[in-house]
Parts: structure tokens; C-alpha cells; sequence
């Protein structure tokens, strides 16, 4: 018998809460809004934008941005509630899709953590490569999305069979 690993999974997710949290909070001390830090010249910089809408900006320029907030909310709540439970169901052993959960879970609340909080998400990361400025992003979603790949090359890659 296998050893229950949901407390392992719960902890990667609050690990990923924690970090978003504190990244967020450093930015904000020391960035003010709409400046940046230059890491890697012409590639990386630590900036500070607030975003009010969902990924990539997406809804900013909504009609009705309160009922466009407390959907996006209502939807982010959810999700993280089905993740929970998707681990408290699946999350005694410690597998590829029950790691990316974890890291979808943690990045989904420190984003709602933000959203309920102050109105909006906090993004800092600012990337570059050669013309192309990719959408300023945060810790949060950067393990939303390392959880989706995970969850994508586990859908793909090829099915064990279990011995009995």
C-alpha cells in the first residue's frame, strides 16, 4: 500500500500561494506601477502592471468590469474548488497529473487571492524576445500553466498498464 500523499500536494500548492504572495508583495513595495527593473538587457525585466481583466489582459475593456471582476472570481473559486477536490479524490499517490493540479490549485488561489483583494492581479515578469513582448505574467501563472503542460504531456504520453 502506497502512502497518502495529499499533504505533499497541499503543500506544493501552498508553497505556490506563499511564493505568489511574497513576489507580489516585494513588487509592490519596490516597483511603483507602470516601472520596471532591468534583469537581463533587452530580454527580461521585473515590472509592475495591474491587471484588472483575466490572462493576457483578456475582458479589461469590458462594458460592466464589476459584473466582468465578480465573474471572473465566481469562475476562479470554482475552478479551485474542483482542483481540490480532483486532489482530495485522486491525490493519494503522487503522479504527473496530481502534481500539476497542485500547481494549478496554488497559482489559481494567488491570483483570486488578488482579485478579491485589491480589484486586480499584480503581474511583474515582463519577457521579451527579439519583437515580440509577451503579456507581463506572475508566479501564479506561471504554475497554472507548468500545471497545464504537465497535465497535457501526461494526457500524451503513452498508457502503463498496471500488474496486478
Amino acid at each position: 500500500m502506497t502512502r497518502d500523499r495529499r499533504p505533499w500536494l497541499f503543500l506544493i500548492a501552498a508553497c505556490v500561494l506563499a511564493l505568489d504572495r511574497l513576489t507580489k508583495a516585494w513588487i509592490v513595495a519596490h516597483i511603483e506601477i507602470g516601472n520596471t527593473i532591468r534583469v537581463i538587457p533587452r530580454v527580461f525585466w521585473l515590472s509592475h502592471v495591474q491587471n484588472p481583466g483575466a490572462a493576457f489582459s483578456l475582458f479589461i475593456d469590458s462594458p460592466r468590469p464589476t459584473l466582468t471582476h465578480w465573474l471572473l472570481v465566481a469562475f476562479s473559486l470554482a475552478a479551485a474548488l474542483v482542483v481540490f477536490l480532483v486532489l482530495l479524490w485522486i491525490g493519494r499517490r503522487f503522479t504527473a497529473t496530481t502534481l500539476a493540479l497542485a500547481l494549478v490549485l496554488g497559482g489559481t488561489l494567488g491570483n483570486v487571492w488578488d482579485r478579491i483583494r485589491f480589484g486586480m492581479v499584480t503581474d511583474f515578469l515582463a519577457v521579451r524576445i527579439y519583437h515580440y513582448h509577451w503579456p507581463d505574467f506572475n508566479v501564479a501563472d506561471s504554475a497554472i500553466v507548468i500545471g497545464g503542460i504537465l497535465l497535457v504531456l501526461d494526457a500524451l504520453r503513452a498508457p502503463h498498464h498496471e500488474k496486478n
